[in-house]
């Protein structure tokens, strides 16, 4: 009984995996802050905890430690309707430099929020420059300040706390580190008192991020604009509009969505209005935006580059033809062998996993007659080379049949990939009293 193989592959969706490296560390210590005083004016430095994810490709864990930060304004004591600035200072970051390599100056871009309490609430989307001393290896990361802005809505006590915030470094590579607060809010910094009650425009945006690199795009929400009124979104580079631009429609609810490119390197905000030019009484922002530059190369140095191909799931099989055991006329039984071992290789990169199945036709003999394909079952096995990111799994012992079955498989994951053989022991049910002469029937196997 000789069944013949056939092979069959559908390519899968290739992924690549970008990779690169940090330049922080999160470090612990310092004491919390107390609670702040509800009606105190005067702006208080303060702790809070902190949790920092450094970029995976550094191998550091996760690290909880302390900020100690401090949030000014330039009026403390506004109208309903005024603008106020905000400055968000991290005194002490929780983070430093992990290597012994000095890092230049100017290559840290932070950016942020701070949280609103009591009589308005809300979060101020703040933004520094690129700008720093240089940092000595294994040292502290020096302090450096954000600055936003926020329009008086209502009248009241206010209170400012720091908001999580995100460390973008340029040197070499492109890096993020974000800082959340654990347990929000964090204590109170900063409290404005706010007087008046007369007409306000309450127009208001958020951006999905507060920097990004040349040409990336920041997504634009906006609340309470005019029902159905065209809506232009701008950067902005200090009092002057720059070239990126992009437009929405409010709705019912005077909300909208845009997606702004920004790709002026000298943009500091993004605003959102109404009408043919901005109008600071139909219109909203700016929020503060930065935009990063490229990693910058160490005087000495020279920047290597290379690129890892993705490449293709495949397979092989060590040949095309299997003899079956004969069994005696009458008697009948299992006529068994060996599936020809199949090499999988998983060479594309990313997350697919991938299966391998088989289906089997009947098994046609002299004179028209047939065993049916449900009598063929088959017994996985497989495994996988050493140092394959996949682990292969030998499907279920049981029937193949017409309809098919899995041979082996590897999941989804983070990262897939690796080569791997497969193989099976084969058994066809042979009924007694099937007819004497040659039967065959044949195997295919299809790779996805």
């Amino acid at each position: 009984m000789r069944p013949t193989m056939r092979r069959s592959t559908e390519p899968r969706r290739r992924w690549a995996a970008a990779l690169g490296i940090t330049v922080l560390v999160v470090t612990g210590g310092g004491l919390l802050g107390g609670p702040a005083q509800a009606a105190a004016t005067a702006s208080v430095a303060v702790d809070f905890p902190t949790h920092c994810i450094p970029p995976p490709i550094a191998g550091i864990p996760p690290i909880d430690g302390t900020t100690t930060a401090q949030i000014t304004v330039d009026d403390a004591t506004p109208q309903v309707g005024d603008t106020v600035a905000v400055t968000y200072t991290v005194v002490v970051p929780a983070a430093s430099n992990p290597v012994d390599l000095a890092l230049p100056a100017d290559i840290m871009t932070p950016t942020g929020k701070v949280t609103l309490g009591g009589a308005q609430s809300g979060d101020v989307t703040v933004a520094g420059p690129k700008k720093n001393p240089p940092v000595p290896g294994k040292g502290a990361f020096p302090s450096f300040s954000m600055t936003g802005t926020f329009t008086v809505t209502a009248p009241g006590a206010i209170t400012l706390s720091p908001g999580d915030y995100n460390i973008h470094t340029s040197y070499i590579m492109e890096l993020d580190t974000p800082c959340t607060v654990t347990g929000p809010p964090a204590p109170v910094s900063e409290t404005v008192v706010a007087t008046g009650g007369g007409q306000v425009n309450e127009r208001a945006v958020q951006l999905s991020a507060a920097s990004g690199q040349a040409g990336d795009e920041v997504t634009v929400t906006g609340t309470k604009f005019t029902p159905g009124a065209g809506i232009t979104v701008a950067g902005r580079d200090g009092d002057a509009q720059s070239g990126d631009t992009a437009t929405a429609t409010a709705d019912g609810s005077g909300a909208f969505t845009a997606r702004l490119a920004v790709s002026d390197p000298d943009t500091t905000g993004i605003v959102a209005y109404e009408g043919g030019a901005w109008d600071a009484e139909k219109g909203a922002g700016p929020l503060a935006y930065t935009v990063t530059g490229s990693g910058e190369i160490p005087d000495g140095s020279q920047q290597l580059t290379t690129t890892v191909r993705a490449g293709t799931l495949s397979m092989t099989q060590a040949g095309d033809s299997v003899q079956l055991s004969g069994v005696d006329f009458g008697r009948g039984g299992a006529s068994t062998g060996d599936l020809r071992t199949v090499t999988v290789e998983d060479f594309r990169g990313g997350p697919a996993g991938w299966s391998l199945t088989g289906k089997v036709t009947d098994f046609k003999g002299p004179g028209g007659a047939r065993i049916s394909a449900d009598a063929l079952g088959w017994t996985p096995s497989c495994a996988t080379k050493p140092g394959s990111p996949s682990t292969c799994a030998a499907g279920s012992a049981g029937a193949v049949g017409s309809a098919g079955a899995t041979l082996a498989s590897t999941p989804d994951g983070a990262a897939t990939g690796g080569e791997f053989t497969v193989d099976a022991g084969l058994s066809l049910d042979v009924p007694a009293f099937t007819g004497a002469g040659s039967y065959a029937g044949v195997l295919t196997l299809t790779l996805t």
